[in-house]
């Protein structure tokens, strides 16, 4: 038995869980977006272990892997498998458990960095310079919340104890859910937008969240408010956000997700000059990038490659799922 795990950037699969007596454990801890190298890499596989969804397996790479036979994806959905074609090519995917509160805690902390332009003052400390700027009180500033989910609801209850004023919209949110969190209903997206001096994106990517975010909703926002996307990058337009903080339509962004990852050099989110300033941080998608969820995800998957192997029940996921 060959299994390979991938993605591990940050080193620590083999030590966050036990995997001896499997068979052969290869661990990649880069990424490969060129599907032929890709094959080429899992077509030695019996299993494959993927993180999250850092390495996309369509199904015009799964029918080029004649011996792989079980996935397992950490978490417990991934968009970049496609899974009707796994099961048309006789492979199991199954996932794990995850915790929740490690990007709404991470949310948080990007919302307080900039707001008290946590990044510019220590360069400039660095620098030897001493208070540059001003910070903004969090303390009676609203909270707008794109999405009132589980990490949503976290985050309105973070938002309320630093004293947050907090309101939320989505498509499907209606008053009994916002009564639920305790929060007030925003009548639209521009609504919010118009509302929030904090904007904090928590919604799940689908055809109809995709690209939700765009330069409609910036042009609402007010110009000196905050934005936090630690969701998914493709529900918020990059170039309108960019545009809105260029052209001083908004204040300051937090993006913990991007369009490619691992994010390119040349990519343009890296604005040098938005970064110095301080009104943009970027951080590489550390949302669920935590000693205990990690430790979660790995100890997990090998408890599933270990139940698919003696024939017992893995949590298999059987379908596509929506927002």
């Amino acid at each position: 038995m060959r299994i390979a795990v991938l993605d591990d950037y940050a080193g620590v699969a083999l030590r966050l869980a036990d995997w001896s007596g499997m068979g052969e454990v290869v661990v990649f801890r880069d990424t490969l977006a060129d599907e032929d190298r890709l094959v080429a890499r899992l077509g030695p596989f019996d299993v494959v272990c993927v993180m999250r969804e850092r390495t996309p397996l369509p199904g015009r790479v799964l029918s080029r892997l004649p011996r792989l036979r079980l996935i397992v994806t950490t978490g417990p959905r991934n968009a970049a498998i496609d899974v009707e074609a796994a099961r048309a090519n006789g492979i199991t995917i199954c996932g794990t458990a995850s915790r929740k509160t490690a990007t709404s805690e991470l949310t948080m902390a990007m919302i307080l960095a900039l707001s008290r332009r946590l990044a510019p003052e220590s360069a400039a400390l660095l620098d030897g310079r001493f208070q540059t700027g001003l910070g903004r009180d969090l303390a009676g500033a609203t909270l707008g919340l794109i999405g009132l989910g589980v990490i949503g609801a976290q985050v309105a209850a973070l938002g309320r104890a630093f004293g947050m004023d907090v309101c939320a919209w989505s498509r499907n949110l209606d008053d009994a859910r916002c009564a639920e969190v305790g929060v007030s209903r925003c009548a639209s997206l521009a609504d919010l937008m118009a509302r929030a001096d904090v904007a904090s994106v928590h919604l799940v990517l689908s055809e109809r969240t995709r690209g939700l975010v765009g330069a409609d909703a910036f042009a609402a926002a007010k110009p000196d408010a905050v934005f936090v996307n630690t969701s998914r990058a493709a529900i918020v337009d990059t170039k309108a956000l960019l545009d809105a903080l260029r052209e001083g339509r908004l204040g300051m962004a937090g993006l913990d997700v991007f369009d490619e990852e691992p994010l390119p050099p040349d990519d343009p989110v890296l604005d040098r000059a938005l970064i110095a300033s301080g009104r943009l941080l970027l951080t590489p998608h550390l949302g669920y990038a935590t000693e205990a969820t990690f430790s979660l995800f790995y100890r997990e998957t090998v408890e599933a490659v270990r139940a698919w192997l003696a024939g017992t029940p893995v949590r298999v996921i059987a379908a596509p799922w929506s927002a």
